[in-house]
């Protein structure tokens, strides 16, 4: 291993967690309506459990109502009973060939406690990222004391390691930042 290999191994784990963080943030539900909330929805098909979003296209004809259209007409039922039973607290109406979901405005004490599950979301994510980094030194320093690099390349790696680091970090602020602006949004 040199190096190189390291920093790109790195650069990989810390996107990684990054785009974790997304997806987790994705699905805390804001005062809008989108389809990312519904990807951790799994419905009963046909005795398998298959994600909502294989079954059924979605749209936003307005800020606050998301539109679920099955595939599969005979979904309907299972897909309606998969969101009533996962943890949106939205209950969905069905006119027969597609589901409504009308999310309500969220109150103010809902949004401070959404902005605290961020923070800490984020904070995860952070942790993520340095521990990526705290493991990639190590590697780097077992390289020097093997012999296979020099100490003046370990210390340019350990610059180069923290560059990144501060890069994703700040990533992630940015990102934090971004859904607690959505969720405050009125």
């Amino acid at each position: 291993m040199t190096i190189d290999s390291a920093m790109k191994d790195a650069t990989h784990k810390m996107e990684q967690a990054v785009t974790h963080l997304k997806d987790d943030l994705g699905g805390i539900r804001t005062g809008r309506a989108t389809p990312a909330v519904l990807n951790r929805v799994t419905v009963d098909y046909y005795g398998t459990p298959v994600p909502l979003n294989q079954l059924a296209g979605f749209s936003v004809p307005e800020p606050r109502l998301l539109q679920v259209q099955p595939f599969d007409r005979n979904a309907i039922a299972a897909i309606e009973k998969a969101i009533m039973q996962s943890d949106l607290g939205i209950s969905p109406s069905n006119d027969g060939n597609l589901i409504r979901l009308a999310f309500p405005p969220l109150t103010e004490e809902r949004r401070r406690e959404l902005v605290k599950q961020v923070h800490a979301r984020a904070e995860d994510g952070r942790v993520a990222v340095r521990n990526v980094r705290r493991h990639t030194k190590e590697e780097m320093e077992k390289l020097e004391h093997d012999g296979a690099i020099s100490e003046d390349d370990l210390v340019r790696g350990e610059k180069e390691l923290q560059k990144l680091t501060d890069r994703f970090v700040a990533e992630i602020d940015e990102i934090q930042g971004h859904k607690e602006q959505e969720l405050m949004e009125v």
